[in-house]
């Protein structure tokens, strides 16, 4: 995959036609402001969420908020239950969810075994059976440790397996992963998506499954510097 697929930028629109993407929606930061580039670009964006059997379910409900917020084409939620054999902090609640800070080179148990093969797979499905020529990705590779399945050359492996495994593809016209946010701080990540008018207040990115962040675990301290580090400390969990 060349860099200019992995940056963040706006891409040439499809002459005389408006391109249609595929946004993989969390319900967190990341993948609203990746949804919002992408409609800052002028596609048209689908939005693709999935509950997975996360212990964090709230971020659900803020994808469908945000789905509404951002004027999604669509929006759709699919169940995978990964669960089902947990392996992860963010799935197991035998595993309790880090507060201790993310140890440099350490993968955390909040990487859940296999999350984002299954949902680009299946987002790569749908772009296809759409014919939606791009898959927004508001994956990370600076924060949380980085996970395996959010690095760059994961993204370049994948795209060359994508190329390969759709008739689409196949053809030269299958869908380009693009994850602009891939090498961005959590904080410049925070002052895009205030530029863009994310609804950040509506995001969701803890991982302790309450009905409130609980300005503990990894992702909510994170969160929450890049906030204060932005500027705007009345929208962290503990400013």
């Amino acid at each position: 995959m060349s860099s200019a697929t992995l940056s963040a930028g706006t891409a040439e629109q499809p002459p005389g036609q408006q391109r249609l993407s595929i946004a993989l929606l969390s319900g967190g930061l990341d993948s609203a402001t990746a949804a919002a580039l992408a409609i800052e670009a002028g596609d048209r964006v689908i939005g693709l969420s999935f509950d997975y059997g996360q212990r964090h379910r709230r971020e659900l409900q803020a994808a469908a908020a945000l789905a509404e917020d951002l004027n999604l084409a669509e929006h759709h939620t699919i169940a995978v239950n990964l669960a089902a054999w947990g392996g992860s902090a963010l799935t197991d609640a035998a595993i309790a969810v880090p507060t201790a800070g993310v140890e440099a080179g350490v993968i955390p148990s909040t990487y859940v075994p296999g999350r984002n093969t299954v949902f680009i797979a299946l987002g790569l499905s749908l772009a296809e059976a759409r014919g939606a020529s791009r898959l927004v990705l508001g994956v990370n590779a600076i924060d949380y440790s980085g996970y395996p399945d959010c690095r760059p050359d994961y993204l370049a492996a994948y795209q060359t397996l994508a190329d390969l495994a759709t008739k689409a593809g196949r053809e030269g016209h299958g869908a380009k992963l693009w994850a602009p946010l891939v090498t961005w701080s959590k904080t410049r990540i925070v002052q895009e998506a205030l530029r863009l008018g994310v609804p950040i207040a509506n995001t969701w990115s803890c991982y302790s499954g309450g009905e409130r962040p609980c300005g503990r675990c990894d992702s909510c301290r994170i969160r929450d510097a890049a906030l204060i580090e932005a500027g705007r400390p009345d929208l962290a969990s503990r400013p």
